[in-house]
């Protein structure tokens, strides 16, 4: 029994010590911040900033040619009591960046801004627009009844450019540094 009872300790210690070692595979805590729903005379508008999405492996990566994009993803439901909430609109963008090693400069490009090309030699600047979410279109208010309560749901996802079907058969550990945000809500009336 005592024997059993060492065993038990021993294996859970040494599982312990070998997990002490290792960090999760999502232990990067990415997140969205400065989240505002806006509108003009026309439209509504969405704002928002991610944070934490950059990393040691991921900046390693994009300095070394990998292209990386950034998914923003945006979900304007009308809230309907007793009643399932009608979808309003589903939108999602995107943004990626590029190192040209040749011209030591950083093209970004963004789907919402008609992905014309951003060009920077800045690494800083180019993770600011990677990272920014402003005046987003989400839906033109004439579409929007009066009086009536919205729920607006985002996130975001870091992933690698997508690879060729045959190179994920090889490289298939290409998405150890996906990283994903919690979906944020944000209630309004309009």
């Amino acid at each position: 029994m005592a024997f059993a009872l060492r065993k038990q300790i021993i294996w859970a210690l040494l599982l312990g010590m070998c997990l002490i070692g290792h960090e999760p595979a999502l232990a990067q805590e990415a997140r969205l911040t400065n989240i505002t729903v806006s509108n003009t005379r026309d439209n509504l508008l969405l704002y928002l900033n991610l944070e934490g999405a950059f990393n040691e492996k991921l900046d390693k990566a994009i300095l070394s040619g990998v292209p990386a994009t950034f998914s923003f993803l945006a979900k304007l439901n009308k809230v309907r009591n007793l009643w399932v909430d009608q979808e309003i609109a589903d939108i999602t963008v995107t943004h990626t960046i590029k190192y040209d090693n040749l011209k030591k400069e950083f093209v970004v490009r963004r789907s919402w801004k008609n992905n014309e090309p951003e060009v920077t030699k800045s690494f800083s600047e180019a993770q600011k627009w990677m990272t920014e979410v402003n005046s987003l279109k989400i839906i033109p208010l004439g579409q929007l009844e009066k009086g009536q309560q919205y729920q607006l749901r985002t996130k975001a996802e870091v992933s690698k450019q997508t690879l060729p079907f045959y190179l994920h058969y090889v490289l298939f550990f290409v998405s150890l540094w996906d990283i994903e945000t919690d979906w944020y809500t944000i209630d309004f009336i309009y």
